[in-house]
C-alpha cells in the first residue's frame, strides 16, 4: 500500500444497496482499494462519462455489475453510478446519469 491518507469515499445520489451480498462485498473492498491510491482488480477509464471517471468492473453470480466513480478530485473518492449490466455495451442512460451527477460535482 501506499504511503498516503485514506481518501472519503462519497456516494453521489447512489449506493450498492441494489447489490447482491457477495458483489456489494466485492465492490465495497474495490472501493476500499480506490481510497487507498491503489487500483481495483478490474477496471477501465470512463472516457465517455468525464475526465477521471473510471469503471470498476465486477462478474457476480447473478451476472455484471459497474461502478462509477472520479478519484481526481483532492477532497475524496465519488461514486457516481452503480448498477448491474444488462447489455454487452454500456447503455447510454447508464453514461448520462454518471456524467451528470459528474457535473453536480462543479
Amino acid at each position: 500500500m501506499k504511503d498516503q491518507e485514506t481518501k472519503p469515499l462519497q456516494f453521489v445520489d447512489c449506493d450498492l444497496s441494489e447489490f447482491p451480498p457477495e458483489v456489494k462485498q466485492r465492490a465495497g473492498y474495490q472501493l476500499f482499494l480506490v481510497q487507498q491510491g491503489e487500483e481495483p482488480n478490474d477496471w477501465k477509464p470512463m472516457a465517455s462519462v468525464g475526465p477521471g471517471v473510471r469503471e470498476i468492473r465486477i462478474k457476480g453470480k447473478d451476472g455484471a455489475f459497474r461502478v462509477f466513480y472520479v478519484v481526481n478530485r483532492p477532497e475524496a473518492v465519488f461514486v457516481l453510478h452503480a448498477f448491474q449490466k444488462t447489455t454487452q455495451k454500456t447503455e447510454k442512460r447508464d453514461i448520462d446519469l454518471a456524467a451528470a451527477r459528474l457535473k453536480s460535482l462543479d
